[in-house]
């Protein structure tokens, strides 16, 4: 073989060495692009994501609401119960209104709404 013979092969085995090292680093950077790709949709998809934390915080809000909607029913049921149980006058209107008594003596007068009785016919 001849010296240029050589010096040929060896240019040929560095051109090589580079097509193979450049084409390395293509494959480890595709490689690591795609890893990365991989954690950021986990990060924002996956089971512990932003997406269900999201929804979590969504349906705590609601439920939050749920919970302060019926501690204010209750505390209504509970000045309800106390004003049956003491307040007599509370009991007295109810019973007229609600029941249609009277207190004897009392008259009790039905007042017919001229309106709906057009709507009905």
């Amino acid at each position: 073989m001849s010296r240029f013979q050589k010096i040929k092969q060896k240019k040929q085995k560095k051109i090589l060495q580079k097509q193979i090292d450049e084409t390395q680093r293509k494959l480890v950077r595709g490689a690591l692009s795609l890893i990365g790709v991989l954690m950021v949709l986990t990060f924002i998809f996956g089971d512990h994501g932003l997406m269900q934390l999201y929804k979590l915080k969504k349906e705590k809000n609601k439920i939050q609401n749920h919970i302060t909607k019926f501690r204010k029913e209750r505390e209504e049921l509970v000045s309800e119960e106390h004003r049956l149980e003491n307040d007599i006058e509370y009991i007295e209107k109810l019973a007229r209104e609600k029941y249609r008594m009277a207190k004897p003596g009392e008259k009790v007068f039905k007042v017919i709404d001229s309106n709906k009785k057009t709507k009905k016919e």
